[in-house]
């Protein structure tokens, strides 16, 4: 069975609970034409959420999921109450999400520029059943709208870092359908990477941690901007793929 077989396949399944109605050949032709699966059934499953994306908002990536699952085990194992988060570059708001969903005592705070992220973000919160009174959705360039005196515990963030350099290494169909404002990060990829851990310390408290994704390559020059932003410890995560990925950044 080849690939496309398999999508309609699991397309017929989880879209249409095997009983195809007069859409189903239409989202075959989309499949047909390579939009992203994802898009075409209009969700994707997320450490037990159902993430909605009508919005066409990036992807969740298995990566983001692995090191989620992560940091969900270090906020149960704190057990602080109240731990307070911030989902930052946010997009369909997968991470928050996962983190309110899984754990509890956690409010949480999402932020992203992206008009559709927002509204994105507000779906899967209702969708998910997560009460209103444990988050806040705010729109924001990077840190530049959230309060300064506002301190968190826990800081997600999944920023666009694809070098543009590297345009010619990426799918078709995710150059072709995905948020470009979502996937590319300057020529070297690290343009929101160095906004975000500028001033990202003045937000954590001071025993916060920092969770970040980013492309395995950049790893040498985000342990340069770590020093060059004086935090002063930092450990280097690997993937379900043995590549380097996410970053764990303490004060």
């Amino acid at each position: 069975m080849d690939n496309l077989q398999k999508e309609i396949k699991w397309l017929l399944e989880e879209k249409y609970h095997n009983k195809p109605d007069k859409n189903f050949k239409k989202d075959i032709k989309r499949l047909e034409k390579g939009e992203p699966l994802d898009y075409v059934i209009g969700f994707k499953e997320f450490l037990g959420c159902k993430i909605n994306l009508s919005k066409k908002v990036l992807i969740p990536r298995p990566e983001t999921e692995f090191w989620t699952a992560f940091a969900i085990d270090e906020i149960k194992n704190k057990k602080i109450k109240d731990t307070k988060a911030l989902d930052i570059f946010s997009g369909s708001g997968c991470v928050g999400v996962a983190v309110l969903a899984n754990a509890e005592n956690v409010l949480c705070d999402f932020a992203d520029k992206d008009k559709n992220a927002i509204l994105q973000i507000k779906i899967n919160l209702k969708n998910n059943f997560i009460k209103s009174n444990r988050y806040k959705v705010i729109s924001s360039d990077v840190l530049k709208n959230i309060n300064k005196k506002n301190k968190y515990d826990f800081i997600f963030a999944n920023p666009p870092y694809i070098p543009t350099t590297r345009k010619n290494k990426i799918q078709k169909s995710v150059l072709k359908y995905e948020p470009k404002l979502a996937l590319f990060g300057g020529a070297d990829g690290l343009f929101f990477i160095n906004k975000f851990l500028k001033d990202a310390k003045k937000y954590l408290n001071p025993d916060g941690k920092i969770f970040m994704e980013f492309d395995y390559i950049q790893k040498n020059k985000i342990e340069k901007l770590l020093k060059k932003y004086k935090y002063k410890n930092w450990e280097f995560k690997k993937d379900q793929y043995n590549k380097w990925r996410w970053v764990i950044v303490f004060l």
